[in-house]
């Protein structure tokens, strides 16, 4: 059985992260290199982990969060797609993350989705420059403090975060990530538990 481990040590793989990152740094995009795809892969093995799923299908949903998001080495637009071409031998069976087009179609999946769609926090912003932030910068910029929580005996995730609304008020948040926030919804579903966001202390969902 393949593992994160063995993919980590592919030179072909990395370079595609760094590639990755580095065209979205030029269009001055939030991060998405090794820190944000650990985040993610890690998400991903610890909740189906908690849920009970066999090991082969944690080690393929720690692996599908490690190279999610690749494709951004060819173009953002579409990057879950060729993502998935890019890394095919590997990611198969495993279907896109993409809230423009994406739904979970697997146990894998659903925990991508959720361990992607998770990960808002300020030092993904890659724009130095406050003046010149879009809403996506200013939203991330925003959020201070970031927890996925598993709650195996209530059958729920909880993504609760902080945001400074000094800097972003929270209804900023829903409109950029609404439809992150039910593919989210949608994902929980399909592993049979609930989505749960809780922003400054107020379950919202």
């Amino acid at each position: 059985m393949i593992t994160l481990e063995d993919v980590k040590k592919n030179d072909e793989l990395t370079q595609l992260i760094l590639s990755s990152q580095k065209q979205l740094n030029a269009l001055g995009y939030t991060e998405h290199s090794i820190r944000h795809m650990s985040i993610v892969s890690q998400r991903a093995g610890e909740l189906l982990q908690t849920l009970d799923y066999p090991e082969e299908r944690i080690e393929l949903a720690k692996i599908a969060g490690y190279m999610h998001d690749i494709g951004n080495c060819i173009n953002r637009v579409d990057h879950a797609h060729t993502g998935a071409i890019l890394a095919y031998q590997i990611l198969k069976d495993i279907g896109n993350h993409d809230e423009q087009t994406g739904t979970a179609v697997s146990d894998i999946s659903a925990a991508l989705i959720l361990a992607d769609k998770s990960d808002a926090h300020r030092s993904r912003v890659v724009n130095q420059n406050i003046s010149t932030f879009d809403k996506h910068d200013k939203v991330n910029y925003a959020v201070t403090d970031s927890k996925f929580i598993i709650d195996k005996e209530n059958r729920k995730v909880i993504l609760d975060l902080t945001i400074d609304t000094k800097i972003s008020p929270v209804l900023d948040y829903f409109e950029i990530f609404m439809d992150r926030t039910m593919m989210s919804k949608y994902a929980a579903k399909y592993l049979g538990i609930w989505f749960e966001l809780v922003i400054n202390g107020t379950r919202l969902l």
